[in-house]
């Protein structure tokens, strides 16, 4: 097979995928240009490329939904060809037709195609005509409590976006509403529609490869049962469900070439299922593009997806079988957010993002080890403009067990500072019996706790030792900065004194380290059979009744981040004196993330009660509602619809009216 016709291929995306894509292009020695907005002007998949183009602008629809725009770089920088990667223009039929009309190569499938599978609704009428079980659509306006729980999904896109489950048929409009807004913003098309929902099943998906000529491959299946807000966190090839039901293999590959020959399909596609525990399974939709979770096909194929899509458009004929596929792949999305809270998505900088040890990058793996595919490195800034995806982190191994001790290993040893991720969840998921066993559904978060498997890595007592390393740290680093005089540093004793005392405030609570360095050794308050081997301002070495132990101290502002054994742990240094200025009114709700104020729920001089509905975020092309932590007065609502707040920000201010606070004090006496 060859791909000659491609000389160099433009990304019309950003970050990991773009990444991705540019790094079969080198192996291929095919040309590389990327696009850019303002937010990603400093983005490593920049510098991945042999040349980029700047698209003005900030929002996607300024950007990279600007179909025009990217046409426009690709002939400026000379490529002769555009892949879309996914998300954004990737899934959109006009986008492909006016690539082609504009002579360039179209890395994808046919426009027919991808307009027949844009649509849920249609899609699932072909689907169904060709013999590929669905569930029925409903109409929106037409659901009763007998239909009830439904899911209001996007017609156009994924992704979890424009998705809700309705359990209360007088919320059904109000939904309704808001998973059109997310569609609108998402993708550009905020129609929806309506399907009955299974509480528990199982996520699993087929990936297909299609050629000019006839041929279509099922590539092999993978299972994406682990979600939050519909979104794939867990990724795996082979499906633990399929391989405890072998026979169902054979009938899932059969009804996903049936979905990819109803459409004459071309190119790399995903045929995605909810199946139930017997092995019975519906069509879901299809993606007409690469998926996120592709590595983990790669792995147990050996095959190099982009590099097929790659060849299939130049033109190139399959052979009539795909590879068997080997071993066990997982993959897991590492994100900025705090799954505790709601999901709550975080933006700043990535201060570091390090997995220790010999990490393929963007690399087939054919032996037991980790691979990165990441949009990020030390220094990135994660805006409030796109998804807080940081990296998939994928292992490989001969089975299943081994992938997920072995991935499971390289995200607790890996260092990453700067904000707070959901790798703490992937780790305690991929430890946990159920998931071990195989039994992973869609609602695994609700069955097995979030509050459970959200805990941190480190307890209590790891963070209050990570707490002394880091005081100890510090004391080293000043050390090393001190003035000499007399042959003596700074601060030197020859008897001794009162204690070393250092404040730090974590998950676990506060930690107060007291101790004092003499020429015996280190004493330290509250920390029993500890004593000090070695101390450095990176490093800190503690016997720990016997056991020696090493933690890494990196430093940012106030911020101190130690990796252990123990456990990854992320301190704020507690100043001695505290500003007055710094305070914030009692009442006050702060915003949860950076975003924008899309609506309003109440006016100020409002009584709320708690839990009411003050207002509504958009950050990250998720809505997220901002309500009263108690009941009152809405006494300040700073904000107006349309304004950008950052993280902290004051948004509103609930006061408890004098005569309820006097009568909740009778109450309690």
């Amino acid at each position: 097979m060859s791909n000659s016709d491609i000389t160099s291929v433009l990304v019309a995306n950003r970050g990991e995928i773009a990444r991705r894509v540019f790094a079969t292009c080198r192996r291929s020695g095919v040309g590389t240009v990327a696009v850019f907005s303002d937010p990603d002007a400093d983005s490593p998949h920049i510098a991945d490329a042999d040349a980029a183009v700047r698209l003005p602008g900030a929002v996607p629809a300024d950007t990279y939904l600007r179909a025009d725009a990217i046409i426009a770089a690709a002939k400026a920088s000379g490529a002769d060809s555009i892949h879309p990667g996914y998300g954004f223009l990737s899934e959109n039929a006009d986008f492909a037709q006016a690539v082609q009309a504009a002579g360039l190569t179209w890395i994808g499938p046919p426009a027919k195609a991808i307009e027949l599978m844009g649509s849920k609704v249609e899609s699932k009428r072909i689907m169904a005509e060709a013999g590929v079980p669905v569930l029925a659509e409903l109409d929106p306006d037409a659901v009763t409590e007998a239909d009830l729980p439904v899911l209001v999904k996007a017609s156009a896109g994924g992704g979890g976006r424009g998705m809700r489950v309705v359990r209360d048929l007088s919320k059904l409009s109000h939904e309704i509403d808001a998973a059109r807004r997310e569609a609108q913003s998402a993708f550009g098309d905020p129609t929806v529609f309506c399907e009955r929902y299974l509480e528990t099943g199982r996520h699993i998906e087929v990936q297909v490869m299609a050629d000019q000529h006839g041929t279509v491959w099922a590539v092999g299946e993978r299972e994406c049962s682990i979600q939050r807000r519909h979104q794939k966190v867990v990724e795996e090839a082979p499906s633990p469900l399929v391989e405890r039901l072998p026979a169902m293999r054979a009938k899932l590959f059969e009804a996903a070439r049936l979905a990819a020959g109803a459409i004459e399909y071309q190119g790399a596609g995903t045929v995605e299922f909810l199946a139930d525990e017997q092995g019975d399974f519906f069509f879901l939709e299809m993606n007409t593009r690469l998926q996120v979770e592709h590595p983990v096909t790669e792995c147990t194929t050996g095959l190099d997806l982009v590099e097929l899509q790659l060849q299939i458009a130049g033109g190139a004929e399959l052979p009539a079988e795909p590879p068997a596929f080997r071993g066990h792949s997982i993959e897991v999305r590492l994100y900025a957010e705090d799954p505790a809270h709601g999901w709550r998505p975080q933006s700043g900088t990535v201060e570091r993002i390090e997995i220790p040890g010999n990490v393929a990058e963007f690399e087939i793996l054919d032996r037991t080890g980790v691979r990165l595919d990441s949009g990020v490195e030390d220094g990135s800034v994660v805006s409030v403009f796109y998804d807080p995806m940081l990296a998939k982190v994928i292992s490989y191994a001969p089975t299943r067990a081994q992938a997920a001790q072995v991935l499971a290993s390289a995200l607790t040893r890996t260092r990453l500072h700067g904000l707070q991720t959901n790798r703490d969840l992937l780790v305690n998921v991929l430890r946990h019996p159920a998931f071990l066993a195989g039994d992973t559904d869609t609602a695994f978060f609700d069955t097995h706790g979030l509050d459970v498997l959200s805990r941190p890595l480190a307890d209590a007592t790891a963070e209050s030792l990570s707490a002394l390393a880091a005081a100890l740290a510090d004391a080293a680093a000043n050390r090393a900065v001190a003035p000499v005089v007399g042959g003596l540093p700074s601060g030197w004793r020859n008897l001794p004194s009162q204690p070393q005392i250092k404040r730090y405030s974590g998950i676990h609570g506060d930690h107060d380290i007291r101790y004092l360095l003499t020429r015996s050794g280190m004493r330290a308050e509250d920390f029993e059979d500890v004593s000090l081997i070695s101390s450095a301002p990176d490093r800190v070495v503690l016997d720990l009744a016997g056991v020696r132990r090493q933690f890494d101290v990196s430093n940012y502002g106030d911020v101190v981040c130690i990796d252990s054994p123990l456990g990854p742990v992320t301190l704020t240094a507690v100043p001695r004196f505290v500003d007055p200025a710094t305070s914030v009114a009692e009442g006050s709700l702060l915003a949860p993330m950076p975003g924008a104020v899309i609506r309003l729920g109440a006016a100020q001089g409002d009584l709320v009660e708690v839990g009411q509905p003050i207002l509504w975020l958009e950050a990250m092309k998720m809505e997220h509602t901002v309500k009263a932590p108690t009941s009152g007065v809405l006494a300040e609502l700073p904000v107006v619809v349309g304004q950008q707040v950052d993280v902290g920000s004051v948004l509103a201010v609930v006061e408890v009216p004098a005569s309820n606070e006097a009568r909740a004090e009778g109450e309690r006496a």
